[in-house]
């Protein structure tokens, strides 16, 4: 069974699988094997769920991680924080709707969401990686 205190790292292995899938289904998408991209966007949906739900859980558990970093590192790791959160609350939204077009077969729509999607939730899952690696393996907080 996995411990809350786990959890970080359950996140971040679905944090690294969802930038491998991403880059896999955009490279789909390029050689214009689209149902190759329909299939793998849906493993990135679902590792996208996976992630909500176990962060979900892990946050009504354990709370918010602490970050042990001081000195000129504590701003630098809240700047990235702050716009990680940011982004993540933009792609939250910008998925459902850039998915929905894609169902509904509104593929110039979709295609213009997914210009902006793409990008955005690639910076989400690989800075969510760096903020991980910052607060659990850097600088965590009971470090001796």
């Amino acid at each position: 069974m996995i411990a809350i205190h786990d959890l970080p790292h359950v996140l971040a292995v679905i944090n690294a699988a969802t930038i491998v899938v991403l880059l896999y289904a955009y490279s789909r998408i390029r050689a214009r094997d689209r149902e190759g991209h329909r299939r793998t966007m849906m493993v990135a949906i679902g590792l996208g769920v996976a992630f909500l739900a176990v962060y979900l859980v892990y946050h009504a558990f354990a709370g918010l991680a602490k970050f042990g970093g001081y000195g000129p590192i504590r701003p630098v790791y809240f700047t990235l924080l702050a716009v990680h959160v940011a982004m993540a609350f933009v792609v939250a939204v910008l998925v459902p709707m850039t998915f929905y077009n894609a169902m509904k077969g509104r593929f110039a729509t979709h295609k213009r969401f997914a210009r902006v999607t793409f990008p955005l939730w690639l910076f989400v899952a690989v800075s969510g990686l760096v903020v991980y690696a910052m607060a659990v393996h850097l600088y965590p907080l009971n470090a001796s």
